[in-house]
């Protein structure tokens, strides 16, 4: 797109201008609102806000969210900010998240590391010695032999056969990368280690927003945000930024200059509308996989097979999915009333209804996540009844189950990939934007998994405008271990607010 001089007139300035309306862009917004700032703007290319933990609904008013969510609160000030967009009681839906592992034809609870009481005996006792070994090699290992990469570190943390059966499998799936050749600098609470004590699973109190799945929160929080200062849809999608004149370019030719950016664009893409030759060879190094996200609304009633399962794990090759939601468990309104009739599209098993007629329900739903990198091709063409089939594989369908409804949406950029190189790759972008007063923040604009969570995305936004005022340190971007440290007790809650990640 060409600027003319024309469009150049049609300027405004602002303070901070932040880009993006998923938690971080939000996080800032807020925050900017709270302190009583003059000047600044928040844009997003889309209508609705909420980013990557954003909501769609099928044809059939099934919700998906684009991806499984987890809200971990860490903050008080992220809670605070919840709970003054959705403040009554009825706008949340409270249950035990119960989470397993698929294995062998068993359910494990999750941790798997933690629960191989559920093993067969012979199995039990190849795990437990490899964790004795392991315990005992890390007496003897000096304080500074850093694991050289992920798979190593899982090795040395829960033992060999553990590593073997479950976390190295487990971990291709959702990397779609060996972890042979990720990092272990971004893993802190993010994998839990065994309990050599205690091997049992933990059974956590969580919420979900009662209307509009995860959207509902980031739609809610949004409303709280003085109207005039944002800017959603075609009116909010960026097509330049010119780093050294602090201006960004609009689609609808408005340009805005700024004193501060806080950019939550993929870094990539970023250094795309910078047309930085510099930035572009840095952005060459920071992987990510591409995540496919399937959904299926089933009719009938909820199975006693399934019960109250939450959140499941699977790390074997008889399904391409790593990872589903019972969606339909977190909330009634994730799935149509059951007075709405639907017609059945096919059975599990692929083959015709007997009937066309469309019937009622009750309805229930499952969200699948694939991973796609180079190293792990997806075949979109029958990637849906090859989860399908996964589904039944894993005795989550069974094949004459009416399928009603079906969500399938791939995200190039799914999960940032904590690769060999990734950390000195970004330890010159970072720098490098701020040199030029972008604050690049959130899941792919500062890239670090380990505080990818929502309320980390949305207190990288918080602390990036504290930054920017006056100079604070941001913690949940520089001291992750402090952040999700269990030490951290002002910062750190018991509870869990689950909207699945």
């Amino acid at each position: 797109m060409s600027i003319s001089g024309s469009l150049l007139a049609r300027a405004s300035d602002v303070g901070v201008l932040v880009i993006g309306a998923g938690p971080t862009g939000l996080g800032a917004a807020k925050h900017l609102q709270q302190m009583n700032s003059a000047s600044w703007l928040i844009l997003d290319a889309n209508e609705t806000p909420g980013g990557l933990a954003s909501t769609d609904v099928t044809p059939e008013s099934f919700l998906f969210d684009v991806g499984g969510h987890v809200i971990f609160p860490h903050y008080k000030y992220f809670d605070d900010c919840l709970h003054e967009a959705l403040p009554q009681p009825e706008d949340w839906y409270e249950h035990q998240c119960v989470s397993y592992v698929r294995y062998e034809g068993r359910w494990v609870p999750y941790p798997f590391q933690n629960n191989i009481s559920v093993l067969p005996k012979e199995e039990q006792v190849k795990c437990i010695s490899s964790l004795i070994d392991a315990a005992l090699e890390a007496r003897a290992r000096p304080a500074h032999d850093k694991p050289d990469n992920f798979d190593v570190w899982n090795t040395r943390n829960v033992g060999q056969r553990l590593n073997e059966i479950f976390m190295r499998p487990y971990n291709f799936k959702v990397w779609a990368v060996p972890p042979s050749k990720m990092n272990a600098t971004w893993v802190g609470e993010r994998v839990a280690a065994p309990n050599l004590k205690l091997l049992t699973s933990n059974v956590i109190l969580n919420k979900f927003p009662a209307q509009g799945g995860t959207d509902g929160i980031w739609i809610a929080v949004a409303n709280t945000i003085a109207k005039e200062k944002t800017r959603f849809g075609e009116r909010g999608a960026v097509v330049k930024v010119d780093a050294d004149a602090h201006k960004v370019y609009l689609k609808d030719g408005t340009v805005v200059h700024y004193r501060s950016l806080v950019s939550t664009m993929e870094v990539d893409e970023l250094a795309k509308a910078m047309n930085d030759t510099k930035l572009l060879q840095l952005c060459k190094s920071p992987f990510y996989s591409s995540t496919n996200v399937i959904g299926v609304g089933i009719r009938g009633k909820r199975p006693e097979r399934i019960g109250d399962k939450c959140w499941l794990y699977f790390p074997e090759g008889n399904c391409p999915f790593y990872r589903a939601t019972l969606f339909s468990n977190y909330s009634p309104n994730n799935q149509p009333k059951e007075n709405i009739k639907l017609p059945t599209k096919y059975l599990a098993n692929g083959q015709k209804p007997t009937s066309s007629q469309a019937e009622a329900g009750p309805y229930w739903s499952i969200m699948l996540e694939i991973s796609e990198p180079q190293y792990k091709p997806v075949n979109h063409d029958t990637l849906l009844a090859d989860s399908i089939q996964g589904l039944i594989n894993t005795e989550l369908l069974q094949p004459e189950d009416e399928i009603v409804s079906t969500y399938v949406r791939r995200f190039d950029h799914g999960y940032p990939t904590h690769h060999l190189e990734c950390n000195g790759a970004l330890s010159e972008i970072l720098p490098y934007l701020q040199q030029k007063d972008i604050l690049s923040r959130g899941r792919f604009g500062s890239w670090k998994y380990e505080v990818g969570n929502q309320d980390h995305s949305f207190m990288l936004g918080v602390e990036a405008v504290d930054h920017i005022v006056s100079g604070a340190v941001e913690l949940t971007l520089n001291y992750p271990d402090f952040v999700n440290g269990r030490a951290n007790t002002e910062r750190r809650r018991t509870s869990m607010k689950t909207v699945i990640r």
